[in-house]
């Protein structure tokens, strides 16, 4: 599978946002404002109470609406009122994302999981709001239960491994998740280098992209251990 795509512009960490200062993370300015720039977009995914895959970071609400209670609790009817405090937006759908973003840019989704049980059927539903969408896209996750399912529901889009870590058993448990079939790793800027990483690069020719770069010292630093950066709050050369 070809992945030059994935690391051939920086990646901007929920999208070109400004702190939720007026621009919201995870949100369709957000989106805008990258393609504008000329950056890929990484951005999370979480389900409502009605199951419908969402562009969303955190657990809960309250940090980025001003509302209280667990996404995952929260349903559409209740959601598609509900404003990002940052600016006049709303929390948008996959779809609806997927539709502005429009092959315009890579776009990779990190898939937020809670636990096997609460995420059964996760991939389906993510699935479902993905068929049809032709731009360059990638899924990962740091659940290794969710790396699975997108797995074995074989989707038309290269599954990594987001990761951490730099302790011997670490490093094994997340050589062991991406021997089952992953394509590229997202890492801890600060936790590079490590073996795991010069494993997945330099012996099964993998792509990394680091997370999450802040400063021109992390880029620099990341440049010698991965491929591609996922950045916020600066403006990397590309």
């Amino acid at each position: 599978m070809g992945l030059d795509w994935l690391v051939r512009r920086p990646i901007a960490h929920r999208g070109l946002h400004d702190g939720n200062r007026s621009v919201a993370e995870n949100s369709i300015p957000a989106a805008r404002a990258a393609i504008a720039a000329g950056y890929a977009i990484e951005c999370d995914v979480q389900l409502s109470a009605d199951g419908t895959p969402y562009i969303f970071h955190d657990d809960a609400l309250d940090r980025l609406t001003g509302r209280t209670g667990a996404f995952r609790e929260t349903a559409d009817d209740t959601l598609s009122g509900i404003a990002l405090t940052a600016a006049a937006a709303v929390i948008p759908t996959v779809a609806d994302f997927l539709s502005l973003v429009d092959g315009a840019v890579p776009v990779v989704m990190e898939l937020k999981g809670l636990s096997p049980q609460a995420d059964a059927g996760y991939v389906d539903r993510l699935g479902a709001a993905l068929a049809g969408y032709g731009g360059e896209l990638a899924l990962m996750s740091f659940s290794p239960w969710l790396i699975d399912q997108l797995l074995q529901a074989a989707l038309p889009h290269p599954v990594g491994l987001t990761a951490e870590g730099t302790e011997p058993d670490v490093l094994a448990r997340h050589r062991e998740i991406f021997a089952r079939g992953c394509d590229f790793v997202s890492y801890n800027v600060h936790h590079l280098p490590n073996g795991f990483v010069q494993w997945v690069r330099h012996g099964q020719g993998a792509p990394v992209i680091s997370w999450t770069v802040r400063t021109p010292d992390d880029a620099a630093h990341s440049a010698r251990h991965a491929d591609q950066i996922t950045f916020e709050g600066f403006a990397p050369q590309h």
